[in-house]
């Protein structure tokens, strides 16, 4: 081979290797999902909010959410809008957390709830006659007191404190040992469907305190102020990592489950409430960004707020979705 064949083979090898470099990165930036990753829309102002758990839109009410505050705190809850601010009782003697206190009135702390503890509240609902507290947070799994609070409904601009009018002990019905060597039976997320409650659990190692895939759901199909509840168990994902908040859209069509590392999105089911079973879209979150995720609430069918410990609020619209993922 000439000197001159020689050059023009190794130029063409040497365009070769750079065109097959460059269509292996293309391809492999073309794989990589995108994260979701919302700019926060706003933050919460109210300083007793520190560790927000759960949260729940006020149906009937514009820009009305109830949070609370996860375990450590006492039995309180708040009502703030999708800005972050808190919504005081109307001619209270208070001022909002955060903003310069006004002559002679006190900082805001939120509603009691009175005749209840929190233990470790995970997540909240709402219906046309309560607001249900789920007190289910059990990272040890050793918990024998789990249990939901029906509260009284209460104007979030009244001054009136909130009463527990019944409390619900709840157990597992495949749960014989505290703590088991499967810790499957830590609940943070709870939603209403077809007027009943449901629960889903996140699941850790039999050693530690290290997650691992897997969730299962559960409705509760009694209401024993008495007695314990037994959870029914209605179906499981194998692939849901650290669920920690839920809740179903308003027109019954769509179930968002949260995690730290996944927005799922559940479409209802065809037949029965195997929602976990039903067509999911998966989407990873930037943890960078969206940090500890523990609460999610509907503001509308095609719009969600999320908000994390970190009192970031993120506001995200269906139609913004990146393209969801294998699980």
């Amino acid at each position: 081979m000439s000197t001159a064949s020689r050059a023009a083979r190794h130029l063409w090898l040497r365009a070769s290797l750079i065109t097959a470099f460059l269509t292996l990165g293309a391809t492999a930036a073309h794989s990589a999902p995108a994260l979701l990753a919302p700019k926060p829309y706003a933050k919460v102002i109210s300083g007793p909010i520190e560790e927000m758990s759960g949260i729940v839109k006020v149906p009937g009410r514009d820009n009305t959410y109830w949070v609370h505050n996860d375990s450590g705190d006492s039995a309180r809850i708040f009502a703030i809008t999708a800005e972050g601010k808190s919504i005081l009782p109307t001619y209270s003697r208070f001022t909002s957390y955060g903003d310069e206190p006004e002559q002679g009135k006190e900082q805001w702390q939120g509603f009691p709830v009175l005749d209840a503890k929190n233990v470790d509240w995970e997540d909240i609902a709402i219906d046309k006659n309560y607001l249900y507290l789920a007190d289910m947070g059990n990272n040890s799994n050793s918990r024998r007191d789990l249990g939901i609070y029906l509260v009284s409904k209460i104007d979030p601009t009244a001054s009136t404190r909130s009463a527990v009018i019944q409390h619900l002990p709840v157990v597992y019905p495949d749960q014989t040992a505290f703590p088991p060597i499967e810790r499957h039976f830590d609940s943070e997320s709870l939603f209403i469907f077809n007027d009943t409650l449901y629960l889903i659990t996140k699941h850790r190692q039999p050693t530690g305190f290290q997650f691992e895939p897997g969730a299962n759901l559960y409705r509760l199909d009694t209401r024993y102020t008495d007695q314990n509840n037994v959870l029914t168990k209605v179906d499981s994902n194998p692939f849901m990592l650290a669920a920690t908040g839920a809740d179903l859209s308003p027109d019954g069509q769509t179930l968002a489950v949260i995690s730290y590392e996944a927005l799922w999105l559940f479409s209802k089911p065809a037949q029965g409430d195997h929602w976990l079973s039903a067509t999911a879209r998966r989407y990873p979150v930037d943890k960078s960004v969206m940090k500890q995720l523990e609460a999610v609430t509907w503001i509308d069918d095609s719009t969600l707020l999320m908000g994390n410990e970190q009192r970031d609020l993120f506001k995200v619209a269906l139609a913004d979705l990146p393209a969801p993922t294998p699980p």
